[in-house]
């Protein structure tokens, strides 16, 4: 009963921006921490940027000052505006989000389906 789908992933010249977005929806009791994590091709999937309920947030030290991330809890979606974009940053990108559900107890860990950035000339 709970999904989350990403949208605003492409292609992007080095230096160019792009913003994600990640919406949830379906039976939430509430939602606490969210996230982006990336993997590209024959890489494992990394941590990018955290935010909790409270809007404190954590990067990886590679985009830190270049990415920025921010949710609004009245839409149940997070956001990761990413500036000065380099081919490194080349991935795709997934949404996270630890939510409880309407008549459960325990929170659980949600995934979207991905989507595709591509930084390259």
């Amino acid at each position: 009963q709970v999904q989350l789908v990403e949208s605003g992933g492409g292609l992007v010249q080095p230096g160019g921006s792009l913003r994600l977005s990640c919406a949830a929806s379906g039976s939430i009791f509430s939602i606490n921490d969210m996230g982006w994590y990336r993997q590209a091709p024959e890489k494992q999937r990394e941590l990018v940027a955290t935010i909790s309920s409270g809007d404190s947030t954590n990067y990886k030290d590679s985009v830190k000052g270049r990415f920025t991330i921010s949710r609004d809890n009245a839409k149940n979606t997070v956001y990761l505006q990413m500036n000065s974009l380099k081919p490194e940053d080349t991935a795709v990108y997934y949404c996270n989000a630890h939510i409880r559900r309407k008549l459960y107890l325990a929170a659980s860990e949600y995934w979207g389906q991905g989507t595709q950035v591509t930084v390259s000339s």
